[in-house]
């Protein structure tokens, strides 16, 4: 099917980016829904020193046909220099869920 549903992951600073992103990607419908959960911690090289931070995990729903315009909604409202983005197939699920992530992701006239 060409509207394959992925989960997209993400991690930022504060609850409050991460409630932003969630509003600026579902508002545009490049996601049908953005959990937020956190507080969790990261371990991680960055600039050649090794870091530990509290952070706040993004799990977005939306479509393989939609992700390149969400990754680059995403980089324009996310405050990271390089934010963590991974796309992930969902490859199985409640078929009424994931009809559910294609209804709320179409836009309307296109």
């Amino acid at each position: 099917m060409a509207e394959e549903c992925v989960q997209v992951f993400t991690t930022t600073e504060t609850k409050r980016d991460a409630e932003r992103i969630a509003r600026a990607l579902t508002e545009r419908r490049l996601a049908a829904c953005v959990q937020i959960f956190g507080p969790l911690s990261s371990t991680y090289w960055w600039k050649g020193k090794l870091e530990n931070t509290e952070e706040w995990g993004c799990f977005i729903k939306s479509t393989q046909m939609l992700y390149r315009e969400l990754e680059n909604r995403l980089r324009q409202v996310h405050p990271y220099e390089n934010p963590e983005i991974i796309v992930m197939p969902i490859v199985g699920g409640s078929q009424t869920y994931l009809d559910w992530i294609r209804s709320q992701t179409m836009r309307l006239g296109e």
